[in-house]
């Protein structure tokens, strides 16, 4: 890479598309044109479960416009196996069909497709589309379903199960002097980021240009492949922009499959967007009930952890989340058991949504732990740190690294955490109560295969080609870095092509593993370039180079020197004045003989101070402090706004988001977002991010973690336990709304 002092990773460096994006001139999957574009708008069921008698079209087919409404009685035929329907990130279970059968599995579930020559004529046609059921008896109350909670047979990829257990976690609970057990519910929450699904399919002899809103254009690609028997070389996906996904992107969802079906049936081009209202059915959170039990001596050391968590599911399919094991590799304990489980419910199968399983874990875990702080009356910090622990037990295997220590010591410091009277209630400001309260975070820090090309042009401008994904998180302008800092060149001078299945290899964007897996695959061929400009320069600069090994030289300001005599540099226009490119791949993958001796995982603090209102129990966030662990930090800049963007949310799970099932009807009653809340501008005040140094050898040849979900980890529980010092009042059923601090 190049030398410290010129080295562009580290610095903060505005988005090379911000201007695409802020002046309008980025498309978005619903905004690419096409000739004869036709319209499709769906129409949704109004019950849970139950059966379609009839599906009366007569009254929409006489809207003007209107070309064709597909149901399942016009339903064309697909493929029937499995694994034609199952993307890179599907459950173990059935996928589900769109208008495959009369079945209605859930609310909201796609009955028919109305297209049209206008978006308004499609949509005024589905309204006049009328149905008749037969009603069965949904069930969406996951307490109720509990009882028959079983164990998936068959895991999801990528999700670990439940560690074994480790000693007696029973019977050190039992002879435990301090003892803490209590259930943490959490509702189901639902996506809204602000691009809403769609895709724009554009039809040319046979052959589908696909826009897609997707984490994945390859896994779309493939999808759709499998299920309509097409070959790739006839499929092109593209989601060169993405506005928020979070996770929900991760599945081809149904906007795809409608399209395509009505643009091969009608062979012309067709766009599918669907509501807001149908965003609420497409993906969420799932509906969480949890059991910690934490035994530990009068000094606070843990001597048992127990945690238990049941998660809802479809009926269709097994969808799953890394939920208990944090508490197993958060902190030393010799004696652990934890189980996870999934009961049925008659809904959608729910998504990821960022740091799924984390997100939900550590918010029992963390509040349990201010529980035992305050049963030993030991400082939550402090109760942390004697607990701590430098190796994951769960899996007997050392961290990649691990800045936790600084986390703590560093963000307690920036917030002032040493003026806290313990005592709860105890401070306050006029009428209104105030609370400090922390947690940790913990997320893993992956890297998984990749693929990258870069090429080197004879102007001394560089091009990157990845199939990646950008959902927001920058990785236009991480890509672009990595390059430049290793080439020697500005950002400027480098373009980024991405988001495009024709692009090399890459798999979806989630887990906050892009930069560093797409970015180690363009820093290997980067590498490969510098060697071949060495070589060229050894053959035609005489004796300067001669000797030269590649880590004996400096790659800056578009230039290559010797480090010893950095005075001394040849262009690199120069070495290619033959007017040649310059074109290699690289090829990131986990490192086996890492894997095998370690595990990486970002890690955080959260420091949060509430006021309560003494009359009407209204919470406000006034202020969070976040310290990051994450490794080397690319861009400051973009960083900083991933963690804000995180914390955010986070506030939202403490406090706003909650999903309402009407238990006798299994339907979604808030699909709307002005009765579903989320946080305004007038609810975030004062953020600070802190990154804390932490170097890492291990992870990837970079030293990156990932950023995009630590940031949510750990904050709903700080909100808890700092609502808990301001009331006295523990909170344990997500959201904290007002009904339950005045109860």
């Amino acid at each position: 890479m190049a030398s410290a002092s010129s080295s562009k990773l580290g610095q903060p460096t505005r988005r090379i598309d911000g201007r695409l994006k802020v002046t309008g001139a980025a498309k978005y999957a619903a905004e690419y044109p096409a000739e004869n574009l036709l319209h499709g708008y769906v129409v949704v069921s109004t019950i849970a479960v139950g059966r379609i008698v009839s599906i009366d079209t007569r009254d929409a087919r006489t809207v003007p416009g209107v070309l064709e409404i597909i149901t399942h009685n016009s339903y064309p035929g697909m493929s029937w196996w499995d694994r034609d329907w199952q993307d890179e990130t599907a459950p173990p279970g059935h996928p589900f069909r769109p208008l495959h059968s009369d079945r209605i599995l859930f609310d909201g579930q796609p009955i028919a497709l109305v297209v049209a020559e206008s978006f308004e004529a499609a949509r005024d046609a589905a309204a006049l589309v009328h149905v008749l059921y037969e009603v069965g008896e949904p069930n969406t109350d996951l307490r109720a379903a509990s009882d028959a909670a079983y164990v998936p047979k068959q895991k999801r990829q990528g999700i670990q199960p439940p560690p074994k257990p480790r000693g007696d976690a029973e019977a050190a609970f039992a002879a435990a002097a301090m003892k803490v057990e209590a259930e943490y519910t959490q509702p189901s929450e639902h996506h809204n980021p602000i691009e809403l699904f769609a895709t724009t399919c554009v039809y040319d002899d046979g052959k589908l240009t696909i826009y897609d809103k997707t984490q994945g254009s390859q896994n779309s690609q493939a999808y759709v492949c499998g299920v309509f028997d097409l070959k790739p070389e006839n499929v092109r996906v593209l989601n060169p922009f993405v506005g928020g996904a979070f996770g929900s992107g991760l599945r081809p969802r149904y906007q795809l499959f409608l399209a395509v079906m009505a643009s091969l049936k009608l062979k012309r081009s067709v766009r599918v967007e669907v509501s807001r209202r149908e965003m609420f059915y497409l993906s969420y959170r799932p509906i969480t009930e949890q059991t910690v039990a934490l035994g530990a001596d009068p000094s606070g050391k843990l001597h048992s952890i127990q945690h238990d968590a049941v998660q809802g599911t479809s009926r269709f399919e097994d969808y799953q989340e890394t939920v208990v094991n944090w508490s197993g590799l958060a902190y030393q304990a010799d004696n652990t058991a934890l189980t996870y489980e999934l009961a049925q419910l008659d809904t959608d199968t729910p998504g990821d949504m960022r740091a799924p399983g984390a997100a939900t874990g550590v918010f029992a875990l963390e509040t349990a732990m201010d529980e035992l702080a305050v049963t030993t009356g030991v400082d939550p910090v402090e109760l942390r740190k004697l607990n701590y622990t430098y190796r994951d037990e769960d899996n007997d295997k050392d961290f990649t690294s691990k800045a936790l220590h600084a986390c703590y010591r560093e963000g307690a410091e920036r917030f002032g955490w040493s003026e806290r009277n313990p005592e709860p209630g105890s401070m306050r400001d006029g009428h209104q109560r105030i609370g400090y309260g922390m947690a940790g975070g913990f997320w893993e820090a992956q890297v998984v295969p990749a693929e990258a090309t870069v090429r080197l042009n004879a102007d001394g401008t560089a091009e990157i080609k990845a199939a990646a994904t950008d959902i927001g998180t920058g990785t236009y302008t991480a890509l672009a870095l990595v390059a430049a800092d290793e080439l020697g060149l500005s950002v400027e001078a480098i373009d980024v092509e991405i988001g495009d299945s024709d692009l090399p290899t890459n798999s979806v964007q989630g887990g906050s593993r892009m930069a560093a897996s797409a970015g180690t695959a363009v820093l290997l061929a980067c590498r490969a370039i510098k060697e071949r400009l060495l070589k060229q320069a050894q053959k035609t600069k005489g004796n300067m180079f001669a000797q030269a090994a590649l880590e004996d030289t400096i790659f800056e300001n578009g230039s290559i020197a010797l480090k010893g005599d950095p005075g001394q540099s040849v262009a690199l226009t120069e070495l290619m004045s033959d007017g040649k490119a310059i074109e290699e791949g690289g090829k990131a993958s986990p490192d086996k003989k890492v894997a095998q001796n370690y595990l990486g995982y970002t890690h955080s603090a959260v420091f949060v101070e509430v006021r309560v209102d003494d009359d009407l129990g209204m919470v406000r966030v006034v202020r969070v402090v976040s310290a990051i662990a994450a490794g080397r930090i690319m861009n400051p800049k973009a960083a900083r706004s991933q963690i804000l963007g995180g914390v955010v949310m986070g506030i939202g799970m403490a406090l706003h988001e909650e999903g309402f099932f009407d238990h006798r009807t299994g339907r979604i009653m808030n699909h709307n977002l002005a009765e579903y809340h989320v946080p305004a501008n007038a609810d975030i005040e004062d953020i600070e991010v802190i990154f804390v140094d932490e170097k890492d050898d291990l992870i990837n040849p970079m030293g990156v973690k990932g950023l995009g979900e630590i940031g949510i980890v750990g904050v709903a529980a700080a909100v808890g336990n700092a609502i808990y010092h301001a009331t006295g009042k523990r909170l344990r059923d997500l959201p904290f709304t007002i009904d339950k601090i005045i109860a």
